[in-house]
């Protein structure tokens, strides 16, 4: 169970992901709205710091919640969501740098992206709705896969890391080991 809460390594299909994406946006509004009528009664006279620092709060563990759900569904399409949700955040960013920075590139006068970005940003979540899964014999969400580890290739190397078999398949240096 904690595997599908913090689920990095778990993964989740299309319709598991559409109902739990649309159940984390009405869960987000209703902690939103609740903490902020709490705080708004506790300290009626306070700033309005005091007030959005803790609806922040709760709007920042919902974002993270979201990224697990699009992290678990990255892996289950097949993709590595440990490359995927960085590069699409730095998109984003550079998207919207470009589009202040620049504003005859904007969407539209005033708007904070540029039409390349927007078109990235719903090419993602249409595969994030969209895309099978990546594996025929992929286990079903909040399943663990047990991998056997494969004997080392040669006898005087060491057992690579998860991190370092990321690394080399990420750029090709495992091309040299790979059998056709």
């Amino acid at each position: 169970m904690l595997g599908f809460i913090f689920g990095f390594n778990a993964r989740l299909g299309r319709l598991a992901y559409f109902l739990a994406s649309l159940a984390l946006g009405v869960i987000t509004v209703i902690l939103a709205v609740a903490v902020a009528f709490a705080v708004a009664a506790m300290a009626p006279r306070t700033s309005a710091l005091a007030i959005s620092v803790p609806v922040m709060a709760v709007i920042g563990l919902c974002l993270l919640a979201n990224l697990m759900l699009q992290a678990m569904r990255f892996r289950d399409i097949g993709w590595d969501p440990v490359c995927v949700i960085p590069a699409w955040i730095a998109v984003m960013v550079l998207d919207y740098v470009i589009a202040t920075r620049f504003p005859e590139y904007a969407a539209r006068p005033g708007h904070p992206g540029t039409w390349p970005g927007a078109l990235i940003n719903f090419g993602l979540c249409i595969a994030l709705l969209f895309f099978p899964s990546g594996a025929g014999d992929a286990p079903s969400s909040g399943a663990t896969v047990s991998h056997t580890p494969s004997p080392p290739l040669r006898g005087s190397r060491r057992a690579e890391s998860a991190t370092e078999a990321r690394l080399a398949r990420i750029t090709g240096g495992d091309a040299g080991r790979r059998v056709y």
